[in-house]
């Protein structure tokens, strides 16, 4: 399990963004590193992204502590580039690592990754699609597309601040003892709203915003909505 590539991305015009500013950092490209990676901080009012020199241009919808870095899998570029016909470069799906030998979708919200020698990282949550994803990519019916698959990638949270390079070894050193994987929080979050109340056994490894939608979910329909 290694990092392929780190990717980072510059302020560019979009008219697919919904950022006030017009511009999106979707758009990443692979740097040589070695690129420091740290806790950005309030979605809002912190540093956005959790990699020196990557833009986050909408606060309201990404970046912050729990949103510090997105993964997505060579391993799922490699579906999608059969699926689509067409050649997709990592960094293209808007991840900051992309990842070779991890399958992101079976990753647990709460798993520990200590990538490279120092940096520590924790499974938070999945990525929802958008709209300026859509628009990057360029391909009509993305977003429904792309939630059909349930292949999204994992955002991460910053336990250890650390910098990497491509080709830096991924270990996991924490599994924790919950059925809560990636792909089934964001099948929760998108498409089976019936699976919400399963994804309070991830604890507080999901963030306080998610955590907060499903206590809605279950305030209205009850803690048995979705049990099998």
């Amino acid at each position: 399990m290694h990092l392929i590539s780190v990717n980072v991305g510059t302020a560019t015009p979009s008219e697919h963004t919904d950022a006030e500013s017009g511009v999106t950092g979707i758009g990443k490209r692979p740097v040589p590193g070695p690129v420091r990676v740290f806790a950005p901080g309030d979605k809002a009012t912190g540093l956005g992204s959790g990699l020196d020199g990557d833009a986050i241009c909408n606060r309201r919808h990404h970046g912050g502590d729990h949103q510090a870095v997105y993964a997505y899998a060579r391993e799922d570029l490699d579906l999608w580039e059969r699926e689509l016909g067409r050649e997709l470069p990592g960094g293209l799906f808007g991840e900051n690592f992309t990842t070779s030998g991890i399958d992101l979708n079976t990753a647990r919200l709460g798993d520990r990754w200590r990538v490279g020698a120092d940096l520590v990282l924790e499974v938070a949550s999945a990525r929802i699609p958008c709209r300026t994803f859509q628009g990057a990519l360029g391909e009509a019916g993305w977003v429904k597309r792309f939630t059909r698959e349930a292949r999204p990638g994992a955002y991460l949270r910053v336990i250890q601040e650390g910098s990497v390079s491509p080709g830096d070894p991924i270990e996991i050193i924490h599994r924790p003892d919950h059925d809560v994987t990636v792909q089934l929080w964001f099948r929760a979050f998108t498409t089976e709203r019936a699976l919400l109340p399963r994804t309070l056994a991830a604890g507080a490894a999901m963030e306080p915003k998610a955590h907060e939608t499903v206590r809605q979910y279950v305030e209205k329909y009850g803690a048995g909505a979705g049990a099998r």
